[in-house]
């Protein structure tokens, strides 16, 4: 049996993020959601995941799950056999972007969570679908679930995040490298950067998707990680 998936979603979202994944894989697979929802920093969040995760597992990342994902690859790279990393990037926030998180998180803090949500999930993040007003609905509910704690949580955590360029070009196992085609937030270059500093990395670009695309397109996600699970762990 082939080993089991670890799934870490985005900033304010849960199982929900993966639903279509989760139900298409689990008839294969031993699959695993993994919260990202404890601590301030992602050093603490990753550390308070490794002693829940299985002893070596595929890792799939979205966003700031993907943000986690790498810090486990800094941390225990022998228990991963294998890695996905979706709509993401592995610098560390500029002041810019750091110093434009505070609105939200005040707004947050201030009972508006649905406004600091909005300008993380605006309209032009996702492909002009027919579906794109229900996912961004799904992905607001998440995150009014979720809460204002948590969401200021996250965003300090990104705030604080490290840069994980080095983590990247010393993995040596298959490495997926996912993004949406209209990602305007983690654009298609920064996915081709990761997937130059990660040896031997594909990078899959999903068309008619943009900031989530496991919702957006959610069987050629899924048909891509089913073919990324049957690569061999030696790489040639």
């Amino acid at each position: 049996m082939s080993e089991p998936i670890v799934l870490l979603p985005t900033m304010m979202s849960d199982a929900r993020l993966f639903g279509p994944q989760i139900a298409a894989l689990s008839h294969q697979y031993s699959v695993h959601l993994a919260p990202v929802t404890q601590g301030e920093r992602v050093e603490e969040i990753a550390s308070g995941l490794m002693t829940s995760l299985p002893a070596k597992f595929a890792l799939v990342g979205h966003g700031f799950g993907a943000v986690i994902a790498m810090e486990i690859l800094r941390r225990a790279p022998d228990r991963v056999t294998r890695v996905c990393l979706m709509d993401t990037h592995p610098l560390n926030e500029t002041p810019q972007v750091a110093s434009a998180r505070e609105p939200q998180i005040i707004a947050a803090r201030m009972g508006r969570l649905d406004d600091a949500l909005a300008e993380d999930l605006k309209p032009e993040f996702f492909a002009p679908t027919p579906y794109r007003q229900e996912i961004i609905e799904l992905a607001m509910q998440m995150g009014r679930d979720l809460g204002s704690v948590v969401y200021e949580k996250q965003a300090r955590a990104m705030q604080r995040r490290r840069d994980q360029q080095r983590t990247l070009r010393e993995i040596r196992m298959p490495a997926l490298i996912m993004c949406g085609q209209y990602d305007t937030v983690y654009p298609i270059k920064r996915h081709s950067f990761m997937a130059e500093l990660i040896p031997y990395a594909k990078l899959k670009i999903i068309e008619n998707a943009g900031l989530m695309p496991t919702l957006e397109q959610p069987d050629i996600v899924t048909d891509a990680i089913i073919e990324w699970m049957r690569q061999p762990l030696v790489l040639q």
